[in-house]
């Protein structure tokens, strides 16, 4: 099997692409990169028996409600309040994102990854994803909320935060030593989190496809259908990879 994990930016040059073969009790590293356009996404998907893409495939529900409302008749017409803002930034998947690992997703209403979920739904699209809760095959993930239930370090890996990849990098050495990252490779995660972000998304599409993440309970699936459903590994899932396991 081959994962596929991609993190998707606004724009190619900043895009992330990662590749894991699993095959004979092991997983190697095959590519990891920046620099992937659309065309060459929905090329290397076709290879990819499971894909995770780091970037929303919705928007609140409540959200796009209040956008027609407004369109259409120009007052929205609930009160403005707390829990209403809230209602219209975040989606069903970021709170329980944020009930399991105490960190809120970007709001993809309010804050800058809007723009990677417009690219997003256009590569869905060329996907044929139709079912945005996980299909089977293409899931939405979100690296570093993974890190909790993998026991990994959490802190920020982000932008000129060398020192702080080295760490996360050593210790899913120690968490995983079955994944085979040959060192020209490693050297691209270190010095790129565009780079780790889409190797933690393929590993995150390993857990998605085995079972080993939170899916929405029954009633919540119309609605993670619409906005999107983000694949939370469970805890000592990393373990699992390889052999499988009880979902989350």
């Amino acid at each position: 099997m081959l994962t596929l994990g991609v993190d998707l930016a606004s724009q190619p040059p900043k895009t992330g692409v990662a590749r894991i073969v699993w095959d004979a009790g092991k997983a190697v590293v095959a590519d990891v990169r920046r620099g992937a356009d659309d065309d060459e996404i929905v090329a290397l998907a076709a290879e990819a028996g499971a894909l995770g893409i780091d970037a929303p495939f919705g928007w609140p529900r409540r959200f796009l409600e209040f956008v027609a409302a407004h369109h259409g008749s120009g007052v929205p017409p609930t009160r403005w309040s707390d829990p209403h803002r809230d209602a219209l930034r975040f989606r069903l998947t970021d709170h329980h994102v944020r009930a399991r690992t105490g960190r809120w997703p970007l709001s993809v209403s309010s804050d800058l990854i809007g723009v990677p979920a417009m690219r997003c739904a256009a590569l869905l699209t060329r996907l044929g994803v139709r079912d945005r809760a996980g299909d089977g095959r293409v899931y939405e993930v979100y690296p570093a909320a993974a890190l909790p239930g993998w026991g990994l370090p959490v802190a920020s890996y982000k932008g000129d935060r060398l020192p702080t990849r080295l760490a996360l990098l050593d210790a899913l050495k120690r968490a995983a030593p079955w994944l085979d990252l040959p060192a020209p490779l490693r050297a691209r995660c270190e010095a790129s989190d565009d780079c780790l972000d889409a190797l933690l998304a393929a590993l995150v599409a390993r857990a998605a496809a085995l079972g080993l993440t939170a899916r929405p309970r029954d009633e919540d699936l119309p609605q993670a259908r619409e906005e999107g459903w983000i694949a939370l590994p469970g805890p000592g899932s990393l373990d699992r990879l390889l052999t499988g396991g009880s979902p989350a």
